[in-house]
């Protein structure tokens, strides 16, 4: 608004200075032919080129004038889109300022909270620390009374879980999640089958057997030749000969087991569930 208002005060400042110029001129001229009417002939010759320098003069003036007006108008724009391309900019950038304050103030909040659950996280971990001490020296205790099946292979794992729970470079989640899936397997070998070779001393005498294992319910042995036969005895904590009877039985259980004849009923002597 501003900017048309100046272009209008200019515009029509020009016109009155050529109007007024020209207007002059005409008077001069007016004055100076009546004069001449009056004057000698050399006399009249010396006005009309003195009055006719004279109007150069002032159509020259005028125009200098006027183009100093337009110069001045020109400047005038130049500014004034300037002055409107930074005030756009203003506002971009209070606009944008104020977004950031926003987006300041979301993260200030979620540190807080983050901060709050730095806090709450390590009060955890101090009460699941101890948890999970309990939790690994009863598995251990569960294993040495259980029937020794894969025994090394459990207490491997429970040795390298005690490693995991004083390593400072594993986190708490990580040494929780070991001790749950130490849990986890030795829940499931109470509904497995399986068959695996190791080496027994029966009678001061070690054999290499199969072990055969139905669960938690039994737990047999077999020398690889299928002459000898056993039990392990939870009453007894010790591997028991059966007679020789069993061996057929055992020697089919194991067979299915390993996959190598089809699934079917097996014949094993098995003890009171209250034994294992």
């Amino acid at each position: 608004m501003t900017s048309r208002l100046t272009k209008k005060r200019y515009a029509g400042g020009s016109r009155r200075v050529l109007q007024n110029t020209m207007q002059g001129f005409m008077l001069i001229f007016v004055v100076s032919v009546g004069a001449m009417v009056f004057q000698p002939g050399v006399a009249r010759a010396d006005l009309t080129d003195d009055l006719v320098s004279s109007g150069l003069q002032r159509t020259n003036d005028a125009v200098a004038s006027q183009q100093a007006v337009d110069d001045l108008q020109e400047a005038t724009d130049k500014i004034d889109t300037q002055y409107q391309t930074q005030e756009k900019a203003v506002e971009s950038l209070l606009v944008y300022n104020d977004r950031l304050r926003r987006t300041l103030e979301a993260q200030q909040v979620a540190m807080a909270e983050f901060e709050r659950s730095i806090e709450d996280a390590s009060l955890i971990e101090r009460q699941i620390v101890p948890l999970m001490l309990r939790m690994i020296s009863g598995l251990e205790r569960f294993i040495g009374s259980d029937a020794p099946f894969k025994i090394q292979e459990r207490r491997d794992r429970v040795e390298r879980i005690k490693g995991y729970l004083t390593n400072a470079n594993i986190s708490a989640a990580e040494r929780f999640r070991q001790v749950l899936g130490a849990y986890s397997i030795e829940n499931g070998y109470g509904n497995s089958i399986d068959v695996y070779n190791d080496t027994l001393d029966l009678t001061g005498e070690s054999l290499s057997v199969n072990i055969f294992q139905v669960g938690r319910s039994g737990l047999y042995y077999q020398t690889l030749d299928g002459g000898q036969s056993g039990y392990w005895d939870k009453s007894s904590d010790t591997w028991t000969e059966l007679d020789s009877s069993h061996n057929a039985g055992i020697s089919h259980a194991i067979r299915i087991a390993q996959g190598k004849v089809s699934p079917g009923l097996m014949m094993l002597p098995i003890a009171s569930p209250e034994a294992f």
